[in-house]
């Protein structure tokens, strides 16, 4: 038996690499693709949530709301709306403890809308598969690198990477899926490399503890601190037991106005009082992640509530952690507004394709091969068709169980759950009495369906319609014709005569 070659190793590598995992990491790119409007899923999930006011009116309401309600609390929170997710959130103490009240910034009355799991479901869903959050870490972290390993040795394998991707001879069989999956990586590879990279630094901590273990015994807090060391104090010194006398608290729209004056119109996150209505109280305003391209999380002004001085301002991030804030953001795509957000949807939809082109290829393939193992063929066929149309399917179809299901449904958010894992299970079930190419159609089919109907749903059971939830609707009114014509031409392709075998590197 004649030794491999490296470029055979590279090719062995890159086909097992990206087989074993690429069903997970197809899930991980669909889920994320969703998950860059997923405050805009969660808006159209919660259809009796009109656009508020802006952010100084919205200030103004919650502080009329907490003044009357809450007058004598320690501190208050409120969650200010933005462009993306039109909420009005305020909470009287912790607000991981004691939760946040909605109300209506016009009638200053609270708002109870339907209980939903939100487009935070696909966020989640992203980074942790739904396990629990530290298994799902890891296993999309090893997700993560199989990605990286198969990028770099499919460069490798590809000598003529670049001739390849100006290449593309449909309806040809298995050189046809070759030409996809190379045209589907080499456009978007810098996207690609990017993308599984910066996902890895994120949880930098998590994957490489031992600097953090051997320099600070653990704790990331310390780590944090030293990368962003604190500002000065900003709470007054007072003796045990001791509080300030009763003032007034300035007008919460000055704060926002200021605010906005730093950070730019639109981009605060909220703001908080400590020591409400007291000669020392202080109004902390928090910027919304995507001023810039440094994740600003845990920054803020800090202002004196009663003269309206300002008194801290964020300090600067030490370069350390600034080049991991900053790898992180360009993950997050918290940056450049909607025309970046579009961009990230459409490579992460073309990430979809690679990876969902590259598990086909490998079928196509191995059904070529006399000696190939059938059992084995007919399992990563019909995962095959569970992981890619099936899952397509069971993220519309929660979309669907958010507006069918009782509004007054107990603990509705996990039903619509329920719904997601009980389309996909049907899917799976589906695939597996069923040949591989009636169930490729079946299952587009159904997707495409169900997105094509869901303007109709949203018409006959949503409230106003706005600029955000018209959005959704166009967008799965396109997916929909996509994966229509998709099922349309499986019976013409799986018609075509079967070309003579080529020799190919395998690239799943």
């Amino acid at each position: 038996m004649k030794p491999r070659t490296f470029t055979q190793s590279m090719s062995w590598l890159h086909t097992w690499a990206g087989l074993l995992l690429g069903w997970a990491l197809y899930a991980i790119f669909l889920t994320g693709s969703l998950a860059v409007f997923d405050k805009e899923l969660g808006w159209w999930m919660q259809p009796e949530i009109e656009r508020p006011a802006g952010d100084a009116a919205a200030a103004a309401a919650a502080q009329r709301w907490l003044q009357a309600r809450h007058a004598d609390a320690g501190s208050w929170n409120i969650e200010l709306p933005g462009e993306r997710a039109p909420l009005l959130g305020v909470t009287a103490g912790d607000p991981r403890r004691d939760g946040s009240t909605l109300i209506d910034p016009a009638s200053g009355e609270p708002l109870e809308p339907r209980k939903t799991v939100g487009g935070n479901f696909f966020f989640r869903f992203h980074f942790t598969l739904h396990l629990p959050r530290n298994l799902g870490i890891w296993v999309v972290g090893l997700a993560g690198m199989a990605m990286l390993v198969a990028l770099v040795s499919g460069i490798v394998i590809h000598k003529k990477i670049f001739k390849e991707f100006f290449t593309f001879r449909p309806a040809k069989g298995q050189r046809s899926w070759l030409d996809a999956h190379n045209a589907s990586g080499v456009l978007l590879l810098p996207f690609h490399l990017m993308i599984a990279y910066t996902g890895l630094v994120i949880f930098f901590v998590i994957y490489m503890p031992a600097a953090l273990d051997a320099f600070y015994g653990g704790d990331r807090d310390a780590l944090l601190r030293d990368g962003a060391p604190p500002m000065q104090a900003s709470e007054p010194a007072r003796g045990p037991g001791q509080s300030a006398a009763p003032a007034p608290l300035l007008p919460l729209a000055d704060f926002v106005r200021r605010g906005e004056a730093h950070y730019g119109p639109g981009m605060l996150a909220g703001l908080r009082v400590n020591h409400p209505g007291r000669a020392d109280a202080r109004v902390i305003v928090q910027p919304r992640l995507g001023s810039r391209i440094e994740l600003t999380k845990g920054e803020a002004l800090v202002f004196d509530g009663v003269s309206g001085q300002l008194l801290q301002t964020p300090v600067p991030t030490r370069t350390s952690l600034l080049s991991q804030r900053v790898l992180a953001g360009l993950h997050f795509a918290q940056f450049g507004g909607y025309p970046m957000r579009w961009l990230y949807f459409f490579c992460g939809l073309g990430g979809c394709a690679m990876i969902a082109s590259g598990l086909v290829l490998y079928t196509v393939k191995l059904r070529k091969q006399a000696k190939a193992p059938r059992r084995w063929l007919e399992l990563v066929e019909r995962l095959n068709v569970a992981s890619v149309a099936g899952l397509g399917l069971a993220c519309v179809a929660l979309l669907w169980a958010n507006r069918l299901l009782p509004v007054e449904l107990d603990r509705r958010g996990g039903w619509e759950t329920v719904a997601f894992f009980g389309a996909w299970l049907l899917c799976f079930l589906h695939a597996a009495v069923r040949a591989p190419m009636p169930a490729w159609r079946e299952q587009l089919a159904g997707a495409a369906l169900l997105c094509l109907g869901l303007p109709l749903l949203d018409l006959a059971t949503g409230g106003a319609l706005d600029g955000q939830r018209l959005g959704v609707d166009l967008g799965a009114l396109a997916i929909g014709l996509l994966l229509g014509w998709a099922a349309w031409r499986i019976p013409a392709a799986a018609a075509q005569p079967r070309p003579r075998p080529r020799c190919a590197g395998a690239i799943p």
